[in-house]
């Protein structure tokens, strides 16, 4: 109790900075009334439209009008369709937790066996190719293999469909591209929270007693090993969110992400908002949760320290 009594109003004050970030970013682009009227509309026309859309007013009036309206969970109307700035964001929402759940699962079924692997075989070449995949993996960038993908597996080999989204196979390229930066984290934090947790003198003591090698792996060392890869994958989740936006634009996939990024062009401030300020609270609620999960698995560590 004590803990959520500390960090609540820290959330709150990161989520008042995030609202005042994405209020004032948006604006900075430009006018969207420009790009509604058109290039030939009368100056009479823009004023017009201005005042109705609020945006004649002084910037802290309508900051002040957004954050009370955000609060009661209304984020206005999309400029461009014409509804609900929050209800488009939840229509596209399940496509986004849908890829971002693919790779997460993939980044745990690829990264965290190879990781625990290569600690039991320190300096062998599998530790090599192991250690070399998660540099690479976290260099490369999101939308330059996204693009090789489409090129490779596409293009040339005709094996999977580039864009959209419907079946299974629809699913593989993108997923795939996003877990590739989570697999070579998860793979990273494996191995070296292996090899720390594999010299300590609890698992020296259950290897002296002649417990069988499987289980002072699994019981004694894998579980204690666990608890920092616990933390960064559910860190990760957040970064997952975040880099669906490069590959759902790549992808054409009908998430979050891509939404946001046509709004950016069209100057639709209401579904900006929305996607930050959303984004934003999960990010917020991951990282709570992720600390109380923390703190529950591992009793040493103490609150405020």
């Amino acid at each position: 109790m004590q803990f959520l009594l500390r960090r609540i109003p820290q959330l709150v004050i990161v989520l008042l900075g995030v609202s005042a970030v994405a209020f004032g970013l948006v604006r900075v682009t430009g006018d969207p009334v420009t790009l509604l009227l058109g290039e030939g509309a009368t100056k009479e026309a823009i004023v017009e439209v201005r005042a109705e859309l609020g945006l004649d007013r002084p910037l802290y009036v309508q900051y002040a009008r957004f954050l009370g309206s955000a609060l009661r969970g209304d984020f206005g109307e999309s400029l461009r369709y014409r509804q609900s700035a929050l209800s488009l964001f939840v229509e596209r929402l399940p496509a986004t937790l849908e890829l971002a759940a693919a790779a997460l699962l993939l980044a745990l079924a690829i990264g965290l066996p190879i990781g625990v692997v290569a600690a039991l075989r320190p300096q062998s070449i599998f530790d090599g190719m192991v250690r070399g995949f998660a540099l690479v993996g976290q260099a490369i960038p999101g939308f330059y293999l996204g693009l090789v993908a489409i090129i490779v597996f596409g293009a040339q080999l005709r094996l999977l469909p580039t864009g959209g989204r419907g079946t299974l196979a629809h699913l593989i390229l993108p997923a795939a591209t996003l877990a590739a930066f989570q697999i070579a984290v998860v793979a990273r934090f494996a191995r070296g929270s292996m090899l720390e947790v594999l010299g300590e003198d609890f698992v020296r003591t259950a290897r002296a007693k002649g417990l069988p090698k499987p289980r002072v792996i699994v019981r004694h060392a894998l579980r204690n090993a666990l608890i920092p890869v616990v933390t960064i994958t559910a860190l990760q989740v957040g970064t997952l969110l975040s880099g669906a936006v490069v590959t759902e634009t790549v992808f054409s996939w009908p998430g979050v992400g891509r939404l946001a990024v046509q709004a950016i062009y069209t100057r639709d401030f209401p579904v900006v908002q929305v996607t930050i300020m959303v984004t934003a609270v999960l990010f917020v609620v991951i990282n709570l949760l992720t600390d109380l999960v923390y703190v529950m698995l591992d009793p040493r560590v103490r609150v405020g320290e």
